[in-house]
């Protein structure tokens, strides 16, 4: 779809994409800033630190598998839906286009959006009113606002609003927040050249270089600088709103300008900043350095005044010790030494560097610095000029040949295109001024040597292919314009049919040639110079046509004023769009636009010869009509109303004024109080206030205006009584509901909150009253909707409290809360849960509001996810954290085991939170069951099982020769695996995942000289150990059953503890040591071949002599147990590692056992009452 005319006029905006004139500290500086004049970075956060702070959002550890938060989740039999909605209405779509000018449907623009922004959208669209409506949905309110602005920008016309500020207010308030705005609202913010402003802005050099620094001083004459803020028109407008809402809040109280810095002096300068900051003794002060090689302060007075002197001092001194010494250098070499480059050898060196421009032939480098100084400046130059390879590529064929190359890779931004696949190289190509010149045009290839060569071969690729395949068509760039609206289908069809590119140079360099490239890059592309010859021609010989159809090009400038412009473009730009025409192939340039800076009074036209006189008799028309109109409307009319009615008349930011003008197209002018003061009593009265208004226009209208403005100051009260529990839905989110009743009827309504803005000498309201104040109408109709809402949220209101087992909220509220929603949107229900304890065995009380249907459904639903939440069990056990990788196994697959052959589920999602071990980190023995009760109990005893057989596992290290490691695995592993099965333990080869991870061996000492490559690793029980030594050839026999227990039984009659609580002499503890192996079983033995069972034996027997001793401490209750065990086991650990003992709270006795060394299980014992007794301390 073409652009409309004042949209396709708008483009041709000579201040569209001109800097910033005033940039922000931090902001990328421009690439003719990165010259030797502008040595200084911005981006320097030492120097001019940002105030725009950005903080990395932290990452998220990950949740472990087997956490308490994963349950199994159950979602409720409801249709999910959005939470946030919003519509909104569009009198004008301007739908997008696409690269090759076909328009882009609004189903497709709607696609787009909801799959960036996770948002769902209808339009419903009005033929007779044109208007579309879209209902919008998300999930959150950020989310809707975002696809609404981005839906906005693409479905919008696109407006250019202008406002006008002083240059210092801006530079100091806006500059700081320019780029948030412009990425905000997807808006172009452009500020003129400071070249345009009047001549006591403007910087003055004399023919020898820039004049001593001056220093400017903004008042109340400095003349305003334009903003022209370009972007679709809704969010164009909240742009413009915020940057003056900021100006207005941040403007410093005066700004002043260090101008015409000598750039080689600037470096010395900037250095200082912290130094000028100092002079300004402690008052409050901006300073920026702008890319004019001048310096503004603004902020308090005094404090910028004495900065304002220090900068002075600081470069009158700095031009009496610096010495200049040149140094001539091939210009190649000039690209090195810009921007950072530029910095390094400052900080290096302490000397500046001026370097021509690139348009300036000549090759002489200037080193400025103090006489000591200068060589290690000259050295730091050549050393930074020859720090990196340089390549001249020259481009081939005759120089008219060469431009065309040109031309080409700088229209498609191919040396951007190297650099980004050559990180480290950057590719330089010639300027348009000396492209217009040279004989011979060079492209600079800079980095190391491999990336460069690696470069040259891609960009002699190119060239390779565009042999052939360029050429040249002189056509008149007067109609470069027209050709491509005109003709802009058969543009396009050029490169899809022929596949060749058509390229006008820009209008501004007036060249009157069109370039054709066939494109290398197409898979279409044919090698063939004939074929490319061939397809050039027919699309020139077709571009020559177009330029013969419109060869009649006229140009015509018209005098009108720039006061009558707004009548000739029209609302939304539908005059101007009648004047162009529907071919779109008329050129209109308004005032500064024509490009005449000297004169806004005139009107450019271009295009063919009919349509240029034709639109100009429209425009010499329309002017006409406005001016009698102008004449017609000079009615006026005078009033006065009571200055409290005012804001009510004005509106919010002059809602209502700028709708009468709209409406009745009269101007309404709001001016100064009239004091009328009774002068008739002696005694001084109150003042009663008046403001005037003037209403201009036609007399109907203005009459019109006059009397709609009285009804609003003839106000009434009506005082209504609400129910305070009703307000919050009544005033709706933000006011939202308020607002709209009070836009729509011309009224005022306030609410108890608000009594504050009732106005002085009014009463306070009742917490159930609402006052209305308005014109009766207005009053009348507002009342009677807003009873109507009461009626409504009375309706909706109904409340339901029921309660929930604490162990289903999680599942009622889902992951992220997505269940609970989904219930909230299918029922219509607001669904509160109280959030009080984290205990699951207490019930949760849940309120749900709404109509009756809706709380009922909203609770059937509910209860259906609680049914099918079975009961719960929890268990906690403590397993010595050395013990958990074994129980756990590879992925988690050793605890799903468990877990099915205990009854559990098989899918991994159900089996998630039955078990749930200490995080890796955590030092902790803690081990938490929940689940079904049966459940629960099956895997505890499977557990205990599985600790009992870890804690009775050893590891022996065996000595096998690294050769016959192959026999032992056998084919596929199965000699292995049978080995480990037939003997129930694990055999770990070196090399093998779980060699390192099994432990240090027992018989380590016995191995120490062996080879590592040679010792395999057999871990298991004792008895497994021994059937594994047997398989060895050795015969180790035991008794054929065990009679007596591994420990002794605890000696009888312990002490009796169930004494009166009021008896002193109740004993602390008992405690009571024996023998470990006093009773053990003596096994009968035969050993006819125990050599190589021996050293397997003596590691055992070894681990046992640590356990002489076995205590039995017993306490008075097990009130200090969960003391003694600490955070997840973490005290007990500590105890066990310190003593040396193995210690063993018991579970259903109030009795400690404690096994180890006599010394080790004295140390445990004495430490246990130590904490027992200061933990009954800290009771009483």
């Amino acid at each position: 779809m073409a652009l409309g005319a004042a949209d396709h006029n708008k483009r041709l905006d000579p201040l569209e994409g001109a800097p910033d004139p005033f940039p922000v500290l931090g902001e990328e500086a421009s690439v003719k800033a990165r010259d030797a004049r502008e040595a200084l970075d911005t981006d320097s956060h030492s120097h001019f630190p940002s105030l725009v702070s950005s903080t990395p959002a932290a990452q998220l550890p990950p949740k472990s598998a087997w956490g308490a938060d994963s349950g199994p989740r159950i979602k409720a039999n409801v249709r999910s839906q959005p939470m946030v909605s919003d519509s909104f209405t569009l009198s004008a779509i301007v739908l997008p286009t696409t690269k090759d000018g076909k328009p882009v449907s609004l189903g497709e623009v709607m696609k787009q959006v909801m799959s960036k922004f996770k948002v769902k959208i209808e339009a419903s669209a009005n033929q007779k009113a044109r208007q579309t409506t879209f209902h919008m949905k998300a999930e959150s309110e950020k989310d809707l606002e975002k696809a609404k602005r981005h839906l906005l920008s693409f479905l919008s016309p696109v407006v250019s609003h202008r406002t006008y500020h002083r240059p210092s207010v801006l530079n100091a308030c806006v500059g700081a927040t320019l780029k948030q705005i412009r990425d905000q609202f997807g808006v172009k913010v452009d500020v003129p050249r400071k070249e345009t402003l009047t001549s006591n802005n403007a910087i003055h050099e004399t023919p020898s270089g820039p004049v001593s620094p001056s220093v400017e001083v903004d008042g109340e004459e400095e003349p305003p600088l334009l903003v022209t803020i370009n972007g679709p028109q809704p969010l164009a407008l909240e742009a413009r709103d915020m940057i003056t809402s900021i100006i207005s809040a941040r403007a410093p109280s005066v700004t002043q300008r260090v101008k015409d810095i000598p750039s080689h002096i600037l470096p010395f300068v900037t250095v200082l900043r912290s130094h000028f900051l100092q002079a300004a003794q402690g008052g409050c002060i901006q300073l920026t350095l702008n890319t004019e090689r001048e310096v503004v302060a603004s902020g308090d007075r005094e404090a910028v005044m004495r900065v304002v002197e220090a900068i002075k001092a600081t470069i009158q001194s700095y031009k009496s010790v610096l010495d200049p010494c040149k140094l001539s250098l091939p210009k190649r070499q000039h690209r090195l030494l810009a921007g950072k480059a530029l910095e390094d050898i400052f900080m290096k060196s302490k000397c500046s560097v001026v370097v021509p421009d690139a348009e300036d032939p000549s090759e002489e480098v200037t080193v400025y610095g103090k006489p000591e100084d200068l060589s290690s400046g000259l050295a730091a130059v050549m050393e930074m000029a020859n720090s990196q390879y340089i390549h001249v590529f020259p481009l081939p064929g005759p120089i008219a040949r060469s431009r065309q190359l040109l031309a080409y890779i700088t229209r498609i931004n191919y040396p951007e295109t190297l650099n980004a696949a050559h990180p480290g190289a950057s590719v330089f190509i010639p300027s348009a001024t000396t492209a217009a010149h040279a004989s011979v045009l060079n492209v600079d290839i800079v980095g190391e040597k491999s990336v460069v060569d690696a470069v040259v071969r891609q960009m002699s690729e190119l060239l390779g292919k565009l042999i052939g395949a360029t050429k040249e068509v002189p056509v008149d760039w007067l109609s470069h314009e027209i050709i491509k609206v005109k003709n802009a289908e058969k543009l396009e069809k050029f490169y899809e049919v022929d596949n060749v590119q058509v390229f006008f140079p820009p209008e501004s360099t007036q060249q009157s040639s069109v370039l054709l490239v066939y494109d290398p890059f197409s898979p279409r592309a044919s090698p063939s110079p004939v074929e490319k010859e061939k397809h050039l021609d027919e699309v020139s010989q077709a571009l020559l046509q177009m330029a013969k159809e419109v060869a009649d090009i006229k140009t015509e400038i018209l005098p009108v004023e720039k006061c009558w412009h707004k009548a000739l473009i029209g609302q939304n730009g539908d005059i101007l769009d009648s004047i162009v025409g529907d071919d779109k192939a008329l050129l209109v340039k308004f005032g500064m636009e024509a490009g005449d800076p000297s004169s806004e009074d005139v009107i450019w036209l271009r295009g063919i010869r009919s349509d240029v006189d034709s639109a100009a008799q429209k425009i010499r028309r329309i002017v006409e009509d406005a001016k009698e109109d102008a004449i017609a409307s000079s009615y006026f009319t005078e009033f006065e109303i009571d200055k409290e009615f005012v804001g009510r008349v004005v509106g919010v930011q002059g809602a209502n004024i700028n709708k009468l003008r709209e409406q009745l197209s009269v101007r309404v002018d709001v001016f100064g109080e009239v004091e009328e003061k009774a002068k008739e009593f002696k005694k001084k009265k109150s003042v009663t206030q008046k403001t005037k208004l003037k209403i201009t226009g036609r007399k109907e209208n203005v009459d019109e205006a006059r009397k709609r403005i009285l009804a609003q100051a003839d106000e009434t009260m009506e005082t209504l009584k609400i129910p305070s529990q009703y307000h919050a839905s009544l005033i709706g989110q933000n006011g939202r509901y308020v607002v709209r009743l009070e836009d729509t009827y011309g009224v005022k309504i306030n609410f108890p909150r608000q009594s504050g803005d009732i106005g002085e000498g009014r009463r306070e309201l009742k917490p159930d009253e609402v006052v209305i104040r308005g014109d009766k109408k207005g009053v009348a109709q507002a009342r009677n909707e807003l009873l109507e809402a009461l009626d409504f949220e009375k309706e909706m209101n109904n409340t339901l409290k029921f309660t929930v087992p604490g162990r289903a909220v999680a599942r009622i509220l889902g992951r992220g809360g997505a269940t609970i929603n989904e219930i909230k949107d299918e029922t219509g229900a607001q669904i509160d849960i109280e959030r009080g304890t984290e205990d699951k065995t207490v019930d949760v009380c849940i309120t749900a509001r709404g109509s009756k249907d809706a709380i009922n459904a909203a609770k059937t639903a509910i209860l259906a996810i609680v049914e099918q939440v079975p009961e719960e069990a929890s268990e906690t056990l403590y397993i010595e954290q050395k013990y958990h990788r074994s129980i756990i196994g590879p992925g988690g697959q050793g605890l799903k085991d468990i877990i099915v052959r205990c009854g559990g589920p098989s899918d991994p999602k159900l089996q998630a939170g039955l078990i749930k071990f200490p995080r890796q980190g955590d030092i902790s023995d803690e081990v938490r069951l929940r689940g079904e009760p049966s459940i629960v109990g099956k895997i505890k005893d499977e557990l205990d099982k599985k600790v009992s057989v870890l804690r009775d596992r050893i590891v022996v290290a065996v000595e096998i020769p690294a050769a016959q490691h192959r026999n032992i695995i056998g084919r596929g592993g199965q000699h292995l695996n049978d080995l480990q099965n037939r003997y129930g333990v694990q055999i770990q080869l070196p090399g093998s995942r779980g060699y390192g991870q099994v432990g240090e061996p027992s018989n380590a000492s016995e191995v120490e000289g062996a080879d590592p490559g040679d010792i395999v690793k057999v871990s298991g029980s004792q008895g497994a150990l021994l059937r594994t030594l047997r398989s060895f050839g050795a015969q180790v026999e035991q008794s054929v059953q065990q009679t007596k227990p591994t420990f002794p039984a605890q000696p009888p009659q312990p002490v009796n503890f169930t004494a009166r609580i009021d008896t002193e002499d109740v004993p602390e503890a008992d405690w009571q040591v024996m023998p470990n192996y006093q009773h053990a079983e003596e096994g009968t033995k035969d050993v006819p071949s125990l050599e190589r069972a021996e050293s397997e034996i003596q590691v055992a027997i070894e681990q046992a002599k640590d356990k002489t001793h076995i205590g039995f401490l017993t306490l008075p209750d097990r009130s200090v147990f969960p003391r003694l065990v600490g955070t997840k086991g973490s005290n007990i650990t500590r105890l066990r590692n310190e003593t040396g003992a193995d210690i063993t709270i018991g579970r259903e006795n109030n009795t400690i056992v404690i096994v180890g060394s006599e010394l080790a299980i004295e140390a445990a014992k004495e430490a246990i009452l130590s904490q027992a007794t200061a933990a009954r301390a800290g009771r009483r």
